[in-house]
Formats: structure tokens, sequence, C-alpha cells
């Protein structure tokens, strides 16, 4: 079988790419280049986006070469900036948290990079990356499930990928633990053994990419009264406690931020707490789904019990600080159901 596989510079990639290799597929490299020096500072940290992709770009050629298949690297960086970046900017600046990574997988991973890549002339049966989920066919239908590594699953951040998508993605370290991967690394004699992953969507601060002025507005709690002052709403999340400048008898989370005021209203960790949230934008895997379902409100949340109805979650137990623009995602057991857009 001929793969592409999407090459980040990092280790899950590179073994990816390696493990198919050693399978005695025919495999070819290709990696987006997002990163436009002087549009934007950037930072230090490892991230998906920022000045340090020169060098994750060089790790991939220097791979390529090393386990023997070509490499082919593809500008994204004007539909980067369209699709991933004005998203970005929109969602904060109208109070909502946006969500980057569910985009960027959905719409440019393995949208925008295996369409250039067909477009070029390459020609494979396959694109695969070095995502922790599984992909499993039953009667024509494809389903999403989550890798066998708990710690390390991805699968929150792909359900909007439709069937065909799916029909056309492998996802070699699905059922491995991130442990086994780097004993493979080590294995194949990478150079990105030891890497550290990536944890952030961008690699300085976020503000930046909104190009926006301080301005100065209002920290106020739940009935309007003003506690302190802020420089722009957008520099807070929902939920967060700590750094608000605020001395109070009991701590403080943000609970909403008010675009049109330039508010954050701020309250107690009740009034954090909701047992329903409504969606918007929901994207199914297969069917939609009704009942009794499992339901992550951000990446790094636990599940939590809810029953789905149309576009309403009913949760047995409350969850805090549901964000607006954050995706909720639905399972049963170990499939990803899909999910949508907290409204």
């Amino acid at each position: 079988m001929r793969i592409a596989v999407g090459l980040s510079g990092g280790v899950d990639s590179s073994v990816a790419a390696a493990l198919l290799t050693e399978q005695g597929h025919t495999v070819v490299g290709v990696t987006m280049k997002l990163w436009r020096e002087g549009r934007y500072k950037g930072g230090a940290k490892d991230a998906c986006f920022g000045p340090g992709e020169a060098e994750d770009i060089a790790r991939a050629e220097a791979l390529c070469r090393q386990i023997g298949i070509e490499y082919r690297v593809f500008d994204c960086a004007s539909e980067y900036e369209k699709t991933v970046l004005e998203y970005f900017r929109n969602e904060y600046l109208s109070g909502r948290t946006p969500n980057p990574c569910v985009r960027c997988n959905a719409a440019m991973k393995f949208g925008v990079l295996p369409r250039l890549a067909r477009e070029s002339g390459l020609e494979f049966d396959k694109f695969a990356t070095g995502h922790y989920a599984q992909i499993r066919e039953q009667d024509g239908v494809f389903h999403l499930l989550r890798g066998v590594d708990e710690k390390k699953d991805q699968s929150y951040f792909l359900y909007r990928l439709g069937q065909d998508q799916l029909r056309n993605l492998i996802f070699p370290l699905g059922g491995l633990h991130k442990t086994e991967v780097r004993k493979l690394a080590e294995r194949y004699g990478l150079e990105v053994k030891d890497k550290p992953d990536s944890q952030d969507f961008y690699s300085g601060d976020h503000v930046e990419l909104l190009n926006v002025a301080p301005r100065r507005g209002n920290i106020v709690d739940t009935a309007g009264n003003i506690l302190g002052t802020h420089n722009g709403f957008w520099n807070y999340t929902i939920g967060q406690r700590k750094g608000l400048g605020i001395a109070a008898e009991h701590p403080l989370y943000v609970l909403e931020l008010n675009a049109c005021r330039n508010e954050v209203v701020v309250g107690g960790a009740n009034d954090t707490l909701r047992h329903e949230l409504t969606l918007a934008d929901c994207s199914w895997i297969s069917d939609e789904p009704y009942g009794e379902v499992q339901v992550k409100i951000r990446s790094t949340s636990r599940l939590f019990s809810a029953f789905f109805k149309k576009d309403t979650l009913t949760f047995t137990d409350a969850v805090s600080a549901a964000a607006r623009g954050q995706s909720a995602v639905l399972y049963r057991d170990k499939e990803v159901l899909g999910g949508g857009i907290i409204a």
C-alpha cells in the first residue's frame, strides 16, 4: 500500500512513518509549512505554530533520508491564516474560547494537506499521522475510537472528521502506549526519540495573534458590581481563578467574557456549575446520537455522564467552567460519536 504520512518533526509522526515503512508499505512524508517569518513574533515554547518550524522541517527531512522515503513540504501558510488564525481571532474577540486544534485537524491536517499532496502529483492510498486514536470499519461505516493510551488519547481533537476522511486514514499508533512508541523510536535509532511532546497551539503569547490594543474594562460580579479593572477581556479564560488581581473573602472564578461591554464577569465556585449545555454546529461521525452518552467539555476534562437529545446535553453531575466556543465531544464507551460547539 502507498501511504502519505503527515510529519511534524516530532517523535509520534516519525515513528508512524518508520513503522509503516518497516511493515512494507511505500511511504512518503509530507509536511505543512505554516509559519511566515516576520508575521508574528512567537516564543520559545514547543508548539504546532511558531518560529521553530524550520527546525521541525529539517528533522522531518532527516528522518525521511534515514529511513529512505520521499519527502515533500507544502506551503499552507495562507490557508492556515484564513482557516485557523482568523477563526481563533474572531472567536476570542467575540468572548468565546476557541479550539484551534480541532479546526486545524479537520480542515488543514486532514483536508488541505492531503489535497495539496494529491494535486502535486503524489499518489497514495491512505493518509497517516501519529495521532493516538483508532479507526474501525463495520459494514461500510467507519468508526473513530479512543487510543488505547488514555493519557495520550487525542480523539477529542478529531471528532469533526467525516466518513470521507476516515475511510482514507490510518493511525498506526492508536493501539500503542507512549512508552512503546518511545522504545520504537530508540530501536529505529531516531534522533527525535527523546524530543518532548508539543503542548501548545502557539509558541508565544496568544494575545499577539489577536492584533488588538489593550482596552480598559471592568471586572464585575453577577450583580454588576465593579470589583476591579482589566486591560481587555481577551486576556482571560472561563474558569480562571489566578491572576484576577481582586481581593475577596472567597476564591473568584471567571464566569463570562462580555465582548460588547468589555467586561469580565466573576463569581464563586458554585456559579461555575452547569447541569445543561446547548450545542451548536454539531458534527456526527455517523448517525446523530440520542440518549445516554459520556462527554468531554474540554480536551483535558474527565468524561461526564449525560443524556443527549437534539442539541442539548443534560448532565448527571454538574460540570464546571464550560466555556462557550469550546467543543463538547460525545462518546459511548471507546467510540467517538461526534460533538458540537458549546453555545
